[in-house]
């Protein structure tokens, strides 16, 4: 078994890696895999091994057709987690989004049909459904994308579908909610309130912070990609929940108790344009048809996961000094 896993430098596609490189997915002990990454300010080398036996890294860009001609054949799986992810970037420049998002992701399904890929698995988002006020989206929910970024998330999303439905790849589409854990870039919420209390400094809480989230660890959103990877059926959009939601205000309540902060470390700023409210996914689909379940609490893994910021200052604090942590 070979396997091609793109964006694998950046939080969760390494934790995929990781994974499947220490044997943590039956059936797929001894896979190859071949991971590509452009590097760019979220993809981190030290992410992954510096070597494995079972390990190839390329760097290069899913927008690269002849690379990806190269590459792709001989493998039998792809799992494509490349992707501009931030929501404040897109909305200064989605350029870049959409380049990435929509046009790599095209690139790679072409590639991937000329190859001969027999598997092909889409990370995408939650994001793309918009705003919920009541209850939760099912997959069969029309896309309402309010962001740049999740436009272009939306846009792949059916650029995966066309690739099915006109061309008979074999591929799925996976939705997920927030993920939170080790190794997240400091520019999303947790990490970044975690990072900023641990030198000392405020945390900007966007207006009241009563925006809602569902919170799924990166481990839990792995084991869903591989059960879609290895059992779901291609053409479908899976859902994937933590089952945890929580607004704004009360995961910053739950980090100053961690870090023995106050209120007085949060800084509220201007809401951010065209903020959603609220984000809810029934993945009733994923649980019934795949016995999918998350295993990590949210108690849990949110205090694990300040554990290893607080343990690992050397990973992150290049990324605060770049970011200027302002």
């Amino acid at each position: 078994m070979r396997i091609l896993v793109t964006g694998a430098a950046g939080f969760i596609g390494s934790h995929y890696v990781r994974t499947l490189l220490a044997g943590g997915y039956t059936g797929y002990q001894d896979a190859q895999v071949t991971v590509l990454d452009r590097l760019t300010y979220a993809g981190n080398r030290a992410n992954l091994p510096d070597s494995h036996p079972r390990m190839t890294f390329v760097r290069g860009d899913v927008c690269d057709a002849p690379l990806l001609d190269d590459l792709l054949p001989g493998h039998d799986a792809l799992v494509h987690f490349a992707a501009e992810s931030h929501v404040d970037r897109s909305v200064v420049s989605g350029a870049e989004f959409v380049r990435t998002n929509v046009l790599g992701t095209q690139t790679l399904l072409e590639a991937c049909l000329r190859a001969g890929v027999e598997r092909v698995v889409h990370v995408s988002t939650d994001e793309v459904y918009g705003s919920i006020e009541h209850g939760s989206w099912a997959e069969d929910r029309p896309l309402l994308p309010n962001s740049p970024y999740a436009a272009s998330k939306a846009a792949s999303d059916l650029m995966a579908r066309a690739y099915w439905r006109t061309h008979g790849l074999a591929v799925s589409v996976t939705r997920c909610s927030n993920n939170y854990g080790p190794r997240q870039h400091p520019e999303k919420l947790i990490p970044r309130f975690v990072t900023r209390l641990l030198q000392g400094q405020t945390v900007p809480l966007y207006g009241e912070g009563a925006n809602v989230r569902e919170w799924l660890h990166v481990d839990d959103h792995c084991r869903a990609i591989q059960a879609v990877l290895t059992r779901g059926r291609p053409g479908e959009v899976y859902n994937v929940g933590g089952g945890d939601a929580h607004t704004n205000r009360e995961i910053t309540t739950r980090l100053l108790e961690l870090l023995g902060a106050d209120w007085s470390r949060v800084e509220k700023v201007k809401d951010r344009q065209g903020h959603d409210l609220r984000y809810a996914v029934d993945d009733r689909k994923i649980r019934e048809e795949l016995g999918y379940r998350p295993r990590v609490s949210f108690a849990q893994g949110l205090a694990e996961t300040v554990d290893w910021y607080r343990d690992n200052p050397g990973w992150w604090k290049p990324y605060a000094e770049q970011e200027g942590q302002r």
